[in-house]
């Protein structure tokens, strides 16, 4: 199972790195757009932690120190939905607004900061 987990946390820095990427390749561009890289990665980072949440308690075989923060992952868990709702609503524009694109790359680092610092 911890074997499961490993792959699970590669998965879900591998969607992150595609989320991240998918804002970050596009800084120059004056037409910004939700590319693949940016809905596949956010796609990929949602069921991953909801699978590495789902591990989570069995793999602290009741030792609840090792239990993962609820609180942490409902905020990390609405950021990521909020970021998917942008995406989505915006995947069949020819080009986003900077604000849209800024929320999306923002919001994506946020979680990151999140996830580091809480």
């Amino acid at each position: 199972m911890e074997f499961l987990e490993h792959v699970l946390v590669v998965l879900h820095f591998l969607g992150l790195a595609a989320l991240i990427g998918g804002f970050l390749v596009q800084i120059k561009d004056t037409t910004r757009v939700v590319n693949n890289a940016m809905f596949h990665g956010a796609l990929t980072q949602l069921v991953t932690g909801i699978l590495l949440v789902g591990i989570a308690y069995p793999l602290a075989d009741g030792d609840e120190a090792l239990y993962p923060d609820n609180a942490k992952i409902a905020v990390k868990l609405t950021i990521l939905l909020v970021i998917l709702g942008l995406i989505l609503a915006n995947r069949k524009k020819e080009s986003i607004s900077t604000a849209i694109w800024g929320a999306i790359g923002g919001l994506a680092i946020l979680n990151v900061v999140i996830a580091v610092f809480w």
